[in-house]
Formats: C-alpha cells, sequence, structure tokens
C-alpha cells in the first residue's frame, strides 16, 4: 500500500509497522452514509422486501430443516469458491456420510468444516452473545483437522498479515490490515458495535459490518469465510430470518473483482455509498435465489412423497425421504438409528428408496455403503437466474 492510493479523507489511519510498510487501521463504526441518495433508497426497500418474502417462506415451513441443509451447502461451495477452493456437493455429502473414508482432494474437507462451523455457531447464539469468542470459536470449526490448521484455530492472529496475490510480499500487497497492537483496540469496538442499537437500516448495518470485519482481517487463515458465516449468523440473531436461508457468496462470487476493489474504495477512499449498493443488490440476488432453490426443493419433496404413497410405503420409508432435504445422504446405520430399527429392517427402506430411484449407491463397495439423492443434490448444484 502506497499513502498516495488514498484519498485526502478516509475512514482510517495509515500507520508505520515494524516491517517498514503502511498498515490499515479503520475507524469505529458507524461511518457517515449520505442516505439522500434515491437509489441507494430504493435498493434498500428492494432488499428489505425480498428477505421478507425469504422470511414469510421460512416461516410457512412446517419443517424448516428442509431447506437449511440444502442451502447451507451451496453457501459452503459457493464461499470455498471464493477462496480457491471448487468441490462439488457430492463430494461434500459422501465425506459427510463418510468422515473416515480416504478422499482424492483434501480441500473438500474445508467445505465440510464450513458446514459443520456454520450448525456450530447457530447453536451458539442460543449459549453466547454476538462476541469475539464466538467469532473465535466459527473460526475453531473452521480450520479443524485441515490446510490451516497450524495457523492457531480459533485464536486471533500475533503476527502481521496481508490480502494479496499468493506468495505476493507485504510490500507489495494490496491492503495491509491493522498491526497487531492496534487490531485488539479495533475488534473490541467491533464487538461492541454489534452489540450497540443500529444507526442505519440492518441490512445496511450488514454491509458496513461485514467491510469491517474484512479490514480488521483478525486471522491469519479463513478471514473471508468467518465473516460470511458472521452475515448469516447475523441475519438470524437480528430476526431478519427465522432460519439461515439468506447467503452473500455466490453473489460475491459472481462479481469477484467488483466485490475486492468495493472494499478496497472504502478504505482508500470512503466509498460506503458504492458498496451499500452492491451488497443490496446481492441481497436481491441471493433472496431471489434461495426461493427458487426453496421453491424446487419443495415441488420435489412432494413428487417424492406422492410416490411412495402410491406405491404404498411406510410411514417409515416417508420419514427416510424428509431426512433427506436436510442431509442428502443415507448409511444403513444412520437410518437405522433415524427410525429406531435394526440395521438390516434400515436397509429394506433403503433399498425401496433405490428401487424408486429416489437414492443411488455411490460408493460401489459392499460395505460402508453410502447412498445419495441426486435430485437433491442437483437442486444445490444448479446456477439459477437471478
Amino acid at each position: 500500500m502506497k499513502k498516495e492510493e488514498f484519498a485526502e479523507k478516509y475512514p482510517g489511519k495509515l500507520v508505520k509497522i515494524p516491517e517498514g510498510i503502511l498498515a490499515f487501521v479503520p475507524d469505529p463504526l458507524p461511518p457517515i452514509i449520505d442516505f439522500n441518495d434515491r437509489e441507494l433508497i430504493n435498493l434498500n426497500s428492494d432488499a428489505t422486501l425480498a428477505v421478507g418474502e425469504l422470511k414469510g417462506l421460512g416461516r410457512n415451513l412446517q419443517n424448516p430443516y428442509l431447506l437449511i441443509g440444502p442451502l447451507s451447502y451451496r453457501e459452503a461451495i459457493d464461499s470455498s469458491e471464493l477462496e480457491g477452493t471448487i468441490a462439488t456437493a457430492e463430494e461434500v455429502a459422501l465425506l459427510e456420510a463418510s468422515p473416515s473414508r480416504k478422499v482424492e482432494r483434501e480441500e473438500i474437507a474445508e467445505v465440510r468444516n464450513y458446514v459443520r462451523s456454520m450448525q456450530h455457531g447457530l447453536k451458539l447464539l442460543d449459549q453466547l452473545p454476538m462476541s469475539k469468542r464466538l467469532i473465535r470459536e466459527l473460526h475453531k470449526q473452521l480450520l479443524q483437522g485441515v490446510r490451516g490448521q497450524e495457523r492457531n484455530p480459533g485464536e486471533f492472529r500475533k503476527h502481521q498479515n496481508h490480502i494479496g496475490q499468493l506468495g505476493e510480499s507485504p510490500e507489495n500487497a494490496r491492503f495491509v490490515p491493522p498491526p497487531v497492537n492496534s487490531m485488539g483496540k479495533c475488534l473490541d469496538e467491533f464487538e461492541t458495535y454489534l452489540n450497540s442499537e443500529r444507526t442505519y437500516p440492518p441490512l445496511v448495518e450488514l454491509a458496513i459490518i461485514h467491510y469491517q470485519f474484512e479490514a480488521i482481517h483478525p486471522f491469519m487463515d479463513g478471514n473471508g469465510r468467518v465473516g460470511r458465516l458472521l452475515m448469516v449468523l447475523l441475519l438470524c440473531h437480528w430476526k431478519l430470518l427465522p432460519q439461515p436461508l439468506l447467503y452473500m457468496s455466490g453473489f460475491f462470487g459472481r462479481h469477484k473483482e467488483a466485490y475486492k476493489d468495493l472494499l478496497l474504495g472504502i478504505s482508500q477512499r470512503s466509498n460506503w455509498v458504492e458498496w451499500v449498493k452492491f451488497f443490496l443488490r446481492g441481497v436481491v440476488e441471493q433472496s431471489h435465489d434461495s426461493i427458487q432453490r426453496s421453491e424446487k426443493l419443495l415441488s420435489l419433496q412432494g413428487d417424492y412423497r406422492e410416490l411412495l404413497q402410491s406405491a404404498r410405503s411406510s410411514a417409515l420409508t416417508l420419514k427416510l425421504v424428509d431426512s433427506l432435504f436436510e442431509t442428502p445422504y443415507l448409511t444403513m446405520q444412520r437410518a437405522a438409528s433415524m427410525l429406531g430399527v435394526t440395521n438390516r429392517t434400515s436397509q429394506r427402506h433403503i433399498q425401496k428408496l433405490v428401487e424408486t430411484g429416489i437414492l443411488e449407491e455411490a460408493t460401489g463397495e459392499t460395505r460402508n455403503r453410502v447412498y445419495l439423492a441426486r435430485d437433491i443434490l442437483g437442486v444445490i448444484e444448479k446456477q439459477y437466474n437471478v
């Protein structure tokens, strides 16, 4: 970073660190945002309406977990792809179903960990306030047993980091977050703001909170993923959504360069309005994406139940089908545990789902078989026009 890259007014200060380069220390929130901008006002209304529609859908579900599982898979894939990790829903499902199974690509476990970190965070919302501790817990789960685990999972960094191309020196970095001796104060101010009265409409608050976390960059690895997880949790914590149904990673991935440039534009030029507009457009798009996926999943569930009822299947088989929308895989042991039956009986129910085309065995093995719901995985994988 160079001083001349920053405008006369920007929301922070540049400090020289021992490495002899400049680092950016963001001002505490809230910033001053011009809310007389007509486009910004309209976008906030559109985004609020879209989230309201998604909220209504979530409230009307008899089983909210019908959508939480598939949508969290989609988010895990999108968020990890932003960091350069490519995985399919099938690969993640196979690893979830059989954690001890050897995988060809270790990075698939990173995507699996994202799902687990989200689930862990949702449980913690009932036990902890929005806090530094909760953020550390997300990070600990995210890096458990995967690349980056040597970088102190669950602990804020004790060394300087920087954002730039892989292998690039700090001198040429695109952005250098605050040094450790300033970072602690930034995090304290951030935690205070998370628990204070909102200054702006909630979706605008979400946009500025996301920037602030990325600017502080408090971990040596995994900052982007933790920042995106935090958005999901805030939507639920603020009661904007009854379940985690809205995820922004897909939008950020489709507009990756704009996403990075706009975040940097805040630090360099206080370009808050353009970032918030971009973020709100993303909320609209991703709300519509979640609604489309939800409609497809609900339709698929109805088709499955009709197919099984016409085949005079038992209530236990129907229960297994519904469980596939929470996690799109089954094993004999998992089905037995879920239904409270023997392994032999559970295998009989699974075979019924194989015969009707709902499940397909994916391992080709005679033992420790994993059965996948490929239609559900297809809905997760599909790219919708939003």
